[in-house]
C-alpha cells in the first residue's frame, strides 16, 4: 500500500518581517526551486537551483513514514500540533475588543500534566518576586474567564425571560417634572388635593392609571391576562413539588425520574381543582357566571331582518335550537316565513318561504333542529326540511277529511296552539271543547294516536322537562292547570293558578325550576319547581306575582339557563320587561322610553343566550346583544 507523502517543517522559526515591508520581487534567497522553475518558464529567467543555504526557511516534503523519519533523526512537529492551532473557523461573529482567554485550561500540557497543576506550579516560583502582581493578574483572569463564554459555557442573557425591556425610552423622562396642580386638566391626576409636581415616570404612571379607568379593558385581554397568571402560579407550584419531592428522596435518582415526579404531583394538583369544582370538563358553560340583578348590560343591533323586511306584522319567531347553528326564523302575516344567519353585523337573509294556502299564526323549530313547523287557523300545517329545503303539506287533516266549504268548521278545528315534547317524537294540538289530541310525529303520518279532555276550552299548552318529560300541562279558561301522564292518558295533577281570573298564556323554563302563568289584567305568577310534582297534594303558590305590566300577557319566555324571563303585551305599546329570577325583579336600565319596541308580538332568545330577538307589529325584528352569556 503506497505511503501518503508527510511534510517536516524545521523547529526554527521564520525571522518576523517588518510591518509594511514589501519583498522584493528580485531578491533570490528566500525563494524555493519550485518558484524559481515557474519564474524561468513565465519570464523566462535561467533557471538555477538553490545551494542549499537556505533551506533552514523551507518546507521539505518528503514520501517517508514517520518512523523512518524519526530513525533518521528527523521527525514530523506537525503531529504534535493540534487542530485548533492549525485551523481557524469564521463563525461570523462581530468582533469585539476582549481578551481571548487560553484554550488550553481545560486541557493537558505537553508534559503530560494536567494545565492547571503546570500553572499552580509556575504561579508558587512566581510567588517569590511579587504576590501583590499576581494576585492582580489572578483577579484579571477570573474577571475575563466569567465575562467571556467558552465552549463549555454558552453566552446567557443577563435579563430573565418573563422581564420585557421597553421597545423604546425617553431619555428626557429622567429630568421632565410636570406640575398638576397649575394645569386644570391634569388636577384630576392627582392622589391627594396638595399633589403638585411629579416627576416623568410618575407622571407616565398616572396617565395609564387613567386611561385604563377611562377605557376597561377588554374581556377577551383581562380573560387571557388572568389565564398567563394562573398558569405562571401552576408552574411555580409544580416546579416547587418537584424539588421538594427531589429533596426528600435525594438517593441519585436521575433527572428524568425527578421530572416524572414533578409531572404526576402537577396532575395531582390538577385532578384537586377539577374535582372541587362542579363544571363541565370538556368545555365551560356559557353564562357560568351569575347574572347581578338591578342593571343589564344590553347593546343594540342591527335589527336581524333588515337585509329582508316583512310587509306584515311579526308572529312568530325562533332561533334554532343548536347553538352551533346562528338561524333565525320569523313568520310575517304577509304569509311569508323568512330565515337569518344572525352574525350581529349584517344579518344576511337565507331563505323565504310563501305560503299563501295558509295564515300562519305560530311557527316551531323540531327540537333535533331538522325541520319547521308552521300552524295556522287551519286543520293542517306545513313543514319545512332544513336539510333537503323541501316543504310540504300534510297528507291529510288532523282529523280524517276536512271540509273545505265549512269555514266555520275549519275554523273549530285549528293548529293555532301547539307544542313538541322534549324529544320531538309527540306534537300535542289544543283542539275544540277542551281536547289535547296527541299526533305521533315520529312515523310522520300525522296520525292521532289518543287524546286528553280538560272542562273547559285550551289556552296554552306547555311540555316538563327533566325527569318527568312524558308529563304535558295545559292551561284552561277557567285558570285551571292540568298535569297529565300522557303515556296513560290520565290527569294527575289539577290545581288552580292563583288568583284565578284570565289567565292566558302558560310557560316553563327548559332546567324545571319555574312556571310562568300570565292573565289578562297583565299580571304574571311565577312558581317553583314544586308545581311539577305530580305527589303534591296542596295548592302550589307563587314564588312572586310580578305586576310591572297592566295589560293582558301574550308572551312569556325563559332563557336557556333560567336566569331571564322576558314578558310582554301586544295590546299597548312597549309592553315588554326582562325579569331577573333570581331575586324576581326586573331591571330598571331597559327597556327606556327611547327603546322602539312598538307592539310587541314574539319574542325569544338564542341559544346561548348571547341575543335576544323582538317582533313588532311593523315588521321589524330588533336584535339585542347580551354580553353577559358570552363565552370566553
Amino acid at each position: 500500500m503506497a505511503k501518503h507523502p508527510r511534510k517536516k517543517q524545521k523547529t526554527t522559526d521564520v525571522p518576523p518581517q517588518p510591518l509594511g515591508s514589501v519583498k522584493r520581487l528580485d531578491d533570490d534567497e528566500g525563494k524555493d526551486d519550485e518558484e524559481r522553475r515557474l519564474e524561468s518558464i513565465l519570464f523566462g529567467k535561467p533557471y538555477k537551483p538553490s545551494d542549499g543555504k537556505n533551506s533552514k526557511y523551507l518546507l521539505e516534503v518528503s514520501d517517508q513514514s514517520g518512523d523512518e523519519l524519526r530513525e533518521d533523526g528527523g521527525g514530523n512537529e506537525l503531529e504534535q500540533l493540534r487542530d485548533t492551532d492549525l485551523f481557524f473557523v469564521d463563525d461570523g461573529a462581530p468582533s469585539a475588543p476582549v481578551e481571548i482567554p487560553d484554550l488550553d485550561m481545560d486541557e493537558h500540557s505537553d508534559n503530560g500534566a494536567p494545565a492547571g497543576q503546570q500553572q499552580a506550579e509556575e504561579s508558587s516560583s512566581n510567588d517569590e518576586h511579587s504576590s501583590s502582581e499576581d494576585s492582580d493578574d489572578t483577579s484579571e483572569d477570573d474577571e475575563t474567564e466569567n465575562s467571556v463564554p467558552t465552549e463549555r459555557q454558552p453566552l446567557k442573557s443577563s435579563l430573565p425571560k418573563s422581564q420585557k425591556t421597553a421597545a423604546w425610552t425617553d431619555p428626557d423622562d429622567t429630568n421632565l417634572t410636570v406640575s398638576l396642580g397649575t394645569n386644570k386638566r391634569l388636577r384630576k391626576l392627582r392622589d391627594a388635593p396638595g399633589e403638585d409636581a411629579v416627576g416623568g415616570a410618575q407622571y407616565e404612571a398616572k396617565l395609564r392609571r387613567e386611561y385604563e379607568r377611562i377605557h376597561a379593558p377588554p374581556a377577551w385581554a383581562a380573560a387571557a391576562r388572568k389565564k398567563l397568571h394562573a398558569d405562571s402560579i401552576s408552574q411555580t407550584k409544580r416546579r416547587r413539588s418537584a424539588a421538594a419531592l427531589s429533596d426528600d428522596d435525594n438517593d441519585g435518582r436521575s433527572s428524568a425520574v425527578d421530572d416524572t415526579e414533578g409531572r404526576i404531583a402537577g396532575a395531582l394538583e390538577d385532578m384537586e381543582t377539577l374535582l372541587a369544582s362542579s363544571g363541565g370538563i370538556v368545555a365551560e358553560r356559557k353564562g357560568g357566571k351569575l347574572l347581578a340583578k338591578g342593571t343589564l348590560a344590553i347593546e343594540r343591533l342591527r335589527d336581524a331582518n333588515q337585509s329582508a323586511r316583512a310587509e306584515g306584522d311579526i308572529k312568530a319567531l325562533a332561533f334554532h335550537p343548536s347553538p352551533k347553528v346562528p338561524v333565525l326564523m320569523v313568520a310575517s302575516g304577509d304569509r311569508r316565513l323568512k330565515l337569518f344567519n344572525v352574525d350581529g353585523h349584517t344579518n344576511p337573509h337565507l331563505q323565504t318561504i310563501h305560503i299563501p294556502s295558509l295564515p300562519f299564526t305560530n311557527a316551531l323549530f323540531h327540537p333535533t333542529g331538522t325541520s319547521i313547523l308552521l300552524t295556522g287557523q287551519r286543520p293542517f300545517y306545513y313543514t319545512h326540511d332544513l336539510q333537503s329545503g323541501v316543504t310540504t303539506r300534510s297528507p291529510r287533516g288532523l282529523w280524517g277529511s276536512f271540509a273545505s266549504n265549512n269555514p266555520s268548521k275549519d275554523s273549530d278545528m285549528s293548529m293555532e296552539k301547539c307544542a313538541f315534547d322534549a324529544s320531538g317524537e309527540v306534537l300535542a294540538v289544543a283542539g275544540r271543547k277542551g281536547y289535547v289530541h296527541l299526533v305521533d310525529w315520529k312515523s310522520g303520518g300525522a296520525q292521532v294516536v289518543g287524546s286528553v279532555k280538560m272542562n273547559t276550552p285550551v289556552k296554552s299548552l306547555w311540555w316538563t322537562r327533566g325527569d318527568t318529560a312524558s308529563e304535558l300541562m295545559t292551561l284552561g279558561e277557567d285558570a285551571e292547570v292540568y298535569v297529565w301522564n300522557v303515556g296513560e292518558r290520565r290527569c294527575v295533577k289539577r290545581w288552580k293558578d292563583d288568583g284565578g281570573f284570565g289567565s292566558v298564556v302558560m310557560s316553563g323554563d327548559s332546567g324545571g325550576r319555574y312556571l310562568g302563568v300570565g292573565s289578562k289584567t297583565g299580571l304574571v305568577n311565577v312558581y317553583g319547581s314544586d308545581t311539577l310534582s305530580s305527589n303534591l297534594a296542596t295548592t302550589p303558590k307563587p314564588l312572586k306575582t310580578l305586576t310591572n305590566l297592566t295589560t293582558s300577557i301574550s308572551t312569556l319566555r325563559f332563557n336557556h339557563d333560567s336566569q331571564l324571563l322576558a314578558i310582554s303585551s301586544n295590546t299597548k305599546k312597549d309592553q315588554m320587561r326582562l325579569i331577573h329570577l333570581a331575586s324576581l325583579t326586573s331591571f330598571s336600565n331597559w327597556p327606556t322610553s327611547s327603546t322602539p319596541l312598538g307592539h310587541v308580538n314574539a319574542i325569544d332568545f338564542s341559544a346561548g343566550s348571547e341575543y335576544i330577538a323582538v317582533g313588532n307589529n311593523r315588521g321589524r325584528v330588533l336584535l339585542y346583544h347580551l354580553p353577559h352569556f358570552v363565552a370566553h
